[in-house]
């Protein structure tokens, strides 16, 4: 489900759900769970992102010759091999309008349509006085009453109780890794009641960007329900302040590899397995608007020829738009990266009204041409703008003049993409979406004005049952950045337990067959909406870089690379994009550091953002490290332009859907193929001289 994870828009900022093609087996081999692979979140924290270096290509309208589309990514199609990327998050936003009445009740159920206030209602009802404690109970009850006969709850003796007491002193937290044979006895065809009551009949894929790897997850009817149930929430809040009507949606969405496992269970990513159920659609549709794209172009087997024709078909029907909207701020920031690139063909095909020879999937060229008329005077109105336009500052606006926002995950690991983004959108507002992660859905955005950096998540006490470990800095460390402490923990405290400004990790208990399940996530409470917390995400709790007593995670990695970059400013240069790996096969080993830039810097430029980088990790234990030398000076590696768009495609041929893609911010030593592309794309390197040479 949106660290993520995705999905396409709807009426406001949901994506529209197409309805997905019969799903036939996939060929090749059977697959097997991967547990090495840290689930990425579906939405991340609100984190400085203002300032946040943002990819870029170079300054400048971009070439106007027309340029090929790459080939076909190998091994699009029905792969049975899960080895690459598994993508998190159902869409953000795709929410239903309706709830039945104001009186609470516990999911899952099948909810019938009425108006967002109803919606909002509903959500006040819930969350007001005591009522998210009450709430909470009951969830855990109907949880454990669902999946009394699981052999995962029994092996720890909870034997059919359903009170929170029992629940807590019976069955410990866990991690993934304690559930990893579980779920490998579903894959392989268990059809006994491991996790859940019920049979697990499909499995979701986390995401696997950092490893190549991703992990399975279950997925059933009742997951889809609490996704209908965040996605409901955050419309109806969302639609309250940002009212748009029944237009249509500019929606970068992509299908992706459906594997069959050897035991016959369907594995593919959360957003297609939302999309393939009649179930979903129906919860849609009337909160929905249209896609601009048929079917064909979103599940097409070629991402470029897709993207290409979303493009296309979001200028035919520009006057519609309503909202823009992809999972994930990545893919909006390259969707227009590539329209830069590619206006002049799109107009081309607009004014001739025949589609470029460069898409060349049969079912995709069928479908758009059948949408695809000449308009002459519509080619040249985009000519015109795209002309007048100022380093495509505002594009989004000006070709989508009926647009009202543009929505997607914008926090985490996204928020190196808000400055780009934000110069696409001129001045409609960006709104972030919902947080959850494969494991399940945590809270929804309530306040969508708020900008992406100081978004928060009001915990729906419905979709699942939620425990929160308390975290305390050492004493001395109270100061430190909080991506790289070393917490002192408590015991768990419910939702209505926590307290304003202090920090947690999530764990959380879903109806998909997970029970005091550890997130990883580090959040702060910023606050309550009646009796339910609002949380800011923080961090991971897990380490990125790290060589001995070190500790760094992604967001100090980002922070790093913000300051940095800083002094790139001054030379009108962007980082395209970054990610980073430990040399340890030197000795002191060291980090290393990979930047694709937007143009050619000086060498004293760079020079000085390596001695930057290694300035900014102020982890006491990277620093003590680097002043006593048993942590080499740190390298900065220059990328070929290009570069991460070959990961890009790497993963891709893997299976990947690109709306879920998230760039590995650290590339482990086992994945190979990634390193290979890092290091036969370095053209320059540069090493730090900060703590002397």
């Amino acid at each position: 489900m949106s660290h993520q994870p995705r999905p396409g828009s709807l009426s406001h900022s949901a994506p529209a759900s197409p309805s997905v093609p019969a799903v036939s087996p996939a060929a090749g081999p059977p697959s097997s769970v991967v547990t090495d692979e840290t689930a990425s979140r579906l939405t991340r924290s609100p984190a400085s992102a203002g300032g946040a270096t943002s990819p870029g290509r170079a300054e400048g309208q971009a070439s106007r010759q027309s340029r090929p589309l790459p080939p076909p990514s190998a091994g699009a199609g029905g792969s049975a091999d899960p080895s690459g990327l598994g993508f998190i998050s159902a869409g953000p936003g795709l929410v239903s309008s309706s709830v039945s009445s104001c009186k609470p009740r516990i999911l899952p159920v099948q909810m019938p349509i009425c108006s967002c206030e109803q919606t909002i209602n509903e959500f006040e009802t819930l969350t007001r006085d005591r009522d998210a404690g009450r709430v909470q109970q009951d969830t855990l009850r109907k949880i454990l009453e669902l999946n009394a006969d699981a052999e995962y709850l029994n092996h720890y003796g909870l034997n059919g109780r359903a009170d929170v007491e029992s629940y807590k002193s019976c069955i410990p937290l866990c991690v993934h890794s304690d559930v990893e044979p579980y779920i490998q006895r579903i894959a392989d065809g268990d059809t006994s009641p491991l996790l859940t009551g019920k049979p697990v009949t499909s499995l979701s894929l986390s995401s696997g960007t950092t490893q190549g790897k991703p992990k399975f997850l279950p997925f059933n009817d009742e997951l889809l329900e609490t996704t209908l149930q965040i996605f409901q929430t955050s419309y109806a809040f969302r639609n309250r302040e940002y009212p748009i009507g029944k237009g249509k949606a500019l929606q970068f969405i992509y299908g992706s590899k459906q594997v069959i496992t050897k035991g016959g269970i369907l594995a593919t990513t959360a957003t297609t397995n939302l999309y393939r159920r009649s179930r979903y659609k129906e919860g849609m549709k009337d909160i929905q608007s249209q896609c601009c794209s048929p079917d064909e172009v979103v599940f097409g087997p070629d991402f470029h020829q897709s993207l290409y024709c979303h493009l296309l078909c979001g200028l035919i029907y520009s006057d519609e738009v309503h909202q823009v909207f992809s999972t994930f701020a990545h893919s909006l920031v390259h969707a227009f990266q590539t329209f830069e690139e590619v206006w002049e063909d799109l107009c081309a095909d607009i004014r001739d009204g025949v589609l470029s020879k460069k898409v060349t999937v049969p079912s995709i060229r069928e479908a758009v041409t059948k949408i695809l008329k000449p308009n002459p005077e519509l080619a040249e109105s985009i000519h015109r703008k795209c002309i007048g336009l100022s380093n495509w500052y505002g594009v989004i606006p000006a070709l989508w003049p009926n647009a009202k926002y543009v929505y997607g995950i914008m926090t985490g690991s996204m928020e190196p993409y808000l400055k780009k983004l934000r110069h696409y959108a001129g001045h409609l507002p960006l709104i972030s979406a919902d947080y959850g992660a494969s494991e399940g859905w945590i809270g929804a955005n309530i306040n969508p004005t708020l900008p992406p950096e100081q978004v928060t998540y009001a915990v729906h006490p419905q979709t699942g049952y939620f425990e929160f470990i308390p975290l305390e800095k050492p004493k001395g460390q109270e100061l430190e950045n909080s991506a790289s402490i070393h917490y002192i923990e408590s015991d768990p405290v419910g939702l209505t337990e926590v307290k304003i400004g202090k920090i947690y990790e999530v764990v959380i208990t879903t109806f998909g067959g997970l029970y005091r399940y550890r997130l990883g996530d580090i959040v702060k409470v910023a606050g309550f909406h009646n009796s339910t917390p609002e949380l800011q995400f923080i961090c991971r709790r897990s380490l990125v870089l790290s060589i001995n007593i070190d500790k760094n995670t992604e967001k100090d990695l980002q922070l790093a690379v913000e300051e940095a970059g800083k002094l790139l400013e001054a030379e009108k240069l962007e980082i395209v994009d970054f990610t980073s790996f430990v040399e340890k096969s030197s000795d002191p080993g060291r980090y290393v550091i990979f930047w694709e830039l937007s143009s050619d810097a000086s060498e004293d430029v760079l020079r000085s953002c390596a001695n930057c980088l290694d300035l900014a990790f102020v982890d006491a234990g990277y620093v003590g490290s680097r002043k006593i030398r048993t942590i080499g000076p740190l390298e900065l590696r220059i990328l070929k332009k290009g570069t991460f768009e070959e990961i890009l495609d790497y993963f891709l041929s893997l299976g990947g859907a690109v709306s879920q893609f998230k760039t590995p911010r650290f590339v482990n030593p086992l994945n190979i193929k990634v390193l290979q592309i890092l290091s036969r794309n370095t053209t320059k390197s540069y090493f730090s001289t900060a703590y002397g040479l």
